[in-house]
């Protein structure tokens, strides 16, 4: 047993439950305060100017899907999508967990004991046990918190527990470095070792849920949410560097959550009761509200770089591009109380498309969106890795393939089922290239886009005039009042059509050489969805 256990909890349900004995310190649901006060003495983190809290990760800066590993047993053999997700058995990850155990042994620990899923019929109660104080506060602003009284009798029905100082030995374990993420879908454990990069917690209780909802009916998703005044939901899919966060950031507009949501019987819900914000170029006056967070007490900053006078320096990007901040989602102003909404309206499933080739925004069929939500299509630009020099086109299904356990076409033909039975409408967003590639065109104006999102939001771009695409065969708005209708065309934007032409041809050969792997599992209707290889002009 623990030399001493403080805080509130479930006495008949401590962390011996979780196989742990001979700790050192164990102290359960603290507040940010004595949370603070313990990372700072522990010399874990630092003090900001103005009372946030920053940490820096070491040698990941984030996520090490290379290191995550599911135990594959009788139970998952034929549920989960092992193409995607790599395996140990149980016996290597049941050496592991005593590994776990024994490199535990006379440590303090932190515990927080949490709930993952807005929706009380779907939510998963999630203990976290960490190492370090600022990973505690981090998982706290993160998932739902119960009130105090309801600690009392808390079960959990998962456990993470957190070693950063735990070196994984890939001979004993299976593992393929001293770094590893490993989740035991069976009984509902995660054991993170060898990195303190912190959003590996949040995404372990995304993968859990990924993995059960599906068996109720619910779609896991990768996305953000808000709802509008009347009640209309809308619902926003994208990958890095689309715009997820941003454009669901409407002022007009309640904020639901900004990363993963369910949606089931009962409308949408959101997995989370904070965000994790890339803060890289964060200015007041582009992403307001995202800004005044990280100004505030109980926001923990993480990779962020300082000043001399300890002010973030949101262009610093010495240490990673990928700077966050993690904040309560009661931090926003117009943030939803109940972190639920009723049955989308509209679906948007934005992309940067780097090769200019998309228009601004197109209407989906059901079909349609279905092809388009298993490609996941982005592209990255020349600059971002090394070696990338030109346009690369991104796909990851479902908008979230590191955290999707079973095989997409599940989930896509959940989406699907979703979305003709409460009649939405879905739109694919480019909020990448017009009038050229990267490095020749220039940046989705950030105006039409929101003009754009707007109207398809309040219903009135239903009502204008519509062309089919020739090349995706989805339809994109002809003119839409307060756009320049020149920018709803993007082959007119070109100086060269001929090149634009070429251009096309190269990303729909990308599209359909990428569906390949899921041909088999859709119907005729979703292959037929596939864009067209056109002759490109002379």
């Amino acid at each position: 047993m623990p030399k001493t256990e403080t805080g509130a909890f479930n006495k008949s349900c401590g962390i011996s439950a979780s196989g742990l004995s001979g700790l050192g310190a164990v102290r359960y649901n603290l507040e940010a305060a004595d949370l603070y006060e313990l990372a700072l003495r522990g010399g874990e983190a630092r003090l900001t100017a103005n009372g946030a809290l920053v940490a820096y990760t070491g040698q990941h800066t984030g996520r090490s899907p290379k290191d995550k590993f599911v135990v594959r047993d009788a139970n998952t053999e034929n549920k989960v999508w092992w193409d995607n997700n790599k395996s140990i058995s149980p016996a290597q990850f049941e050496a592991l967990h005593a590994d776990f155990v024994a490199h535990a042994r006379s440590k303090d620990l932190f515990v927080q004991d949490l709930r993952g899923g807005a929706d009380p019929a779907n939510t998963l109660p999630v203990r976290v046990i960490a190492e370090f104080a600022w990973h505690s506060l981090f998982i706290r602003n993160l998932l739902i918190r119960p009130e105090r009284a309801e600690l009392a009798t808390f079960v959990p029905k998962m456990t993470i527990i957190n070693l950063p100082s735990f070196k994984a030995d890939p001979a004993r374990h299976g593992t393929r470095t001293d770094t590893v993420i490993a989740v035991d879908l069976t009984r509902m454990i995660v054991l993170i070792g060898g990195t303190a990069y912190a959003g590996e917690m949040k995404k372990s209780v995304f993968t859990a849920l990924n993995y059960l909802l599906p068996d109720n009916g619910v779609m896991p998703m990768h996305c953000s949410a808000n709802v509008g005044p009347a009640g209309d939901s809308a619902v926003f899919f994208g990958l890095s560097g689309t715009g997820k966060t941003t454009l669901s950031a409407d002022p007009s507009r309640t904020l639901i959550g900004d990363d993963e949501h369910g949606w089931g019987k009962d409308g949408i819900f959101n997995f989370e009761g904070g965000c994790y914000a890339k803060t890289i170029r964060l200015s007041a006056e582009a992403e307001p509200e995202i800004y005044a967070t990280t100004q505030r007490f109980g926001t923990v900053l993480e990779n962020v770089v300082l000043d001399d006078r300890r002010r973030p320096d949101f262009d610093d990007g010495s240490l990673t591009e990928n700077t966050r901040c993690a904040y309560p989602l009661d931090f926003i102003p117009n943030a939803s109380g109940t972190g639920r909404a009723g049955h989308p309206k509209n679906i948007i499933m934005l992309t940067a498309d780097a090769f200019g080739v998309m228009p601004p925004i197109a209407r989906l069929t059901p079909a349609q969106a279905m092809y388009h939500f298993l490609s996941g299509y982005t592209a990255k630009v020349a600059g971002t890795e090394r070696g990338v020099t030109e346009p690369e086109a991104t796909f990851s299904t479902c908008f979230g393939a590191p955290f999707m356990p079973r095989h997409p076409s599940e989930y896509g033909n959940l989406l699907r089922k979703l979305i003709a039975e409460h009649k939405v409408d879905c739109w694919l967003v480019n909020t990448g290239w017009t009038g050229g590639a990267y490095g020749v065109g220039k940046r989705m104006p950030i105006k039409a886009t929101r003009a754009l999102l707007t109207a398809a939001l309040d219903g009135s771009l239903k009502d204008v005039e519509f062309r089919t695409d020739p090349n995706f065969g989805f339809e994109a708005p002809v003119a839409v009042a307060g756009v320049d209708s020149v920018i709803l065309d993007p082959r007119s934007t070109w100086s060269d059509p001929a090149a634009y032409d070429n251009q096309a041809k190269k990303l729909v050969s990308m599209f359909i050489d990428n569906f390949g792997k899921f041909e088999d599992h859709v119907d005729a209707s979703v292959r037929g969805a596939a864009p067209q290889l056109r002759q490109a002009a002379e």
